[in-house]
């Protein structure tokens, strides 16, 4: 049996959560022959391999030491994003003026309440991913506790052994903290425990700048929190383009945002209720004082406790390690989810996941590789920052060529009504051609909107041809549209454009 999680508080809400993910009356069952797969972690990447082998008709075993669900669900994008959604009503209301409506008096914010919805959505979800369900609806024979490999092809749980045909790894990753003296005496908070808070702090330091912190600096600030983002190196999200990353910038310091750029956190001091950070910052020494200091500067992998050694599975800092197609150096064991890809996206997991299966099970059908996977992801900020593909300075380095086309937002129609036209849309295409090697969106719902792009990409659809995809007008994907006219432009070189005007000029006579 799991250990019960610490989960607060734990009201009618995390009861119900806590009954789905990691009922405390659960009886493991009693292992029968050889599984077809054993999936450890019960996460996206091990519920989707479970879920989608058991359908097939496999015999599946599914461990979780913890809940199931795995981040998403309990302690990543469900939470967050349900907290990013009372931010975002919070700065409706605020800006409302510029829209010609007046709310009379200021808008103020009930945080116990913001709380108590985002553990009400989370357990309204966690039936979708609970242990009855999986038992029940799809045949998996579910094992709460922990889950460590005794050979190449057993794994012992809560005193039981399960034999297996193949196995994947699937047991994700975990706030990385950083060894500074004092952090831990002080006290911080990660993702993990964040949205335990039902009182809000009036002064938050966000350690790191990547996608976590940026999200959660800003739902602070606009909930009321005096925030300040401490990032060691001179940009935040490293990852993205340099002109997004700029436009985020401004945003986060309009909501108030202290954002320190090449700032690195040397010490804290607790005195009284009062965090004190020693800060360095482009050499100069500096102090803050905060009530509370959230974690956010990357992720390490769970591979802890698991016996590794005894399956004959290789790992590092940056995880187990795999091939192309996801098979570790046992050739019976597979991992899949953020244990062992750069990628730690709920998405990414998924499709991982499927290729697992596919690679596990059907190899003689094909292999699927890692490398093949089209994979965007975005970061739920205001604007929303969505990418796929390469970016300028990937294509640079990998000695690619490419013509990139940018349509701002300011020209798009829909963008300018709703007061939303901050951010761009930028695609990058192999030079002579029209193949989108990459594509980054800022805007309102970004994310939503890299989907075309990713689709296009996927599917060989060039550039060009996406200029001929009828959009609804008025929407802000006409700006793909537009990025794809760009395109055509191009296509009209000096000498067409001389035909064609004594073309024109031949059927005036």
């Amino acid at each position: 049996m799991s250990v019960l999680p610490k989960i607060t508080p734990f009201d009618d809400h995390n009861e119900r959560l806590i009954a789905n993910v990691c009922p405390t009356d659960w009886i493991n069952p009693e292992p029968e022959g050889r599984y077809n797969l054993v999936a450890v972690g019960a996460g996206t990447a091990g519920l989707v391999a479970a879920a989608g082998a058991a359908g097939m008709g496999a015999k599946v075993a599914l461990v979780e030491r913890h809940l199931m669900g795995g981040d998403c669900l309990n302690v990543g994008c469900v939470p967050s994003k349900t907290l990013i959604r009372a931010a975002h009503a919070v700065a409706d209301v605020r800006g409302a003026a510029r829209f010609g409506i007046t709310v009379p008096g200021a808008a103020g914010v009930d945080f116990a309440a913001v709380m108590e919805r985002v553990r009400r959505v989370r357990a309204h979800l966690s039936p979708h991913d609970s242990a009855r369900r999986f038992r029940d609806v799809y045949g998996v024979d579910v094992y709460l506790g922990s889950g460590r490999f005794t050979g190449s092809d057993t794994l012992e749980v809560g005193g039981r052994e399960l034999r297996f045909e193949r196995a994947v790894i699937a047991t994700g990753a975990r706030a990385a903290v950083p060894m500074i003296p004092g952090l831990a005496e002080a006290g911080f908070l990660t993702n993990d425990t964040v949205f335990n808070l039902t009182e809000q702090p009036g002064r938050l330091a966000v350690l790191g700048g990547g996608p976590i912190g940026c999200e959660l600096a800003q739902t602070f600030a606009r909930l009321g929190t005096r925030v300040t983002v401490i990032e060691m190196g001179e940009h935040f999200l490293p990852r993205e383009d340099a002109d997004a990353v700029e436009i985020l910038r401004s945003a986060l310091e309009r909501d108030g945002v202290d954002v320190r750029l090449g700032t690195v956190l040397d010490r804290v001091q607790l005195r009284g209720g009062t965090k004190v950070l020693q800060l360095t910052s482009s050499g100069a020494p500096a102090t803050l004082d905060v009530d509370a200091i959230l974690v956010g500067v990357g992720r390490t992998p769970n591979v802890d406790g698991l016996g590794l050694e005894a399956a004959g599975v290789r790992c590092s800092r940056e995880g187990v390690e795999v091939d192309d197609h996801l098979r570790t150096a046992n050739p019976r064991v597979y991992a899949a989810g953020d244990v062992c890809s750069p990628y730690k996206f709920t998405h990414a997991a998924d499709f991982m996941a499927r290729a697992v299966i596919q690679n596990a099970f059907f190899g003689f059908a094909g292999r699927r590789k890692v490398s093949s996977l089209t994979i965007p992801w975005s970061t739920y900020t205001d604007p929303e920052i969505a990418h796929v593909g390469l970016s300028e300075r990937q294509a640079a380095e990998q000695g690619i060529e490419i013509a990139t086309f940018t349509v701002p937002m300011s020209g798009v129609d829909r963008a300018v009504a709703e007061g939303d036209d901050e951010g761009f849309v930028k695609i990058h295409v192999r030079k002579g051609g029209d193949t989108i090697v990459g594509a980054t969106v800022v805007a309102k719902h970004a994310g939503e909107m890299i989907s075309e792009i990713t689709t296009a990409m996927a599917g060989g659809i060039g550039l060009g041809r996406l200029a001929a995809v009828i959009h609804p007008y008025p929407t802000r994907t006409e700006a793909i549209r537009k990025a794809g006219d760009l395109f055509n432009r191009t296509r009209l070189t000096e000498g067409r454009a001389k035909l064609l005007r004594r073309y024109f000029a031949w059927r005036r006579r």
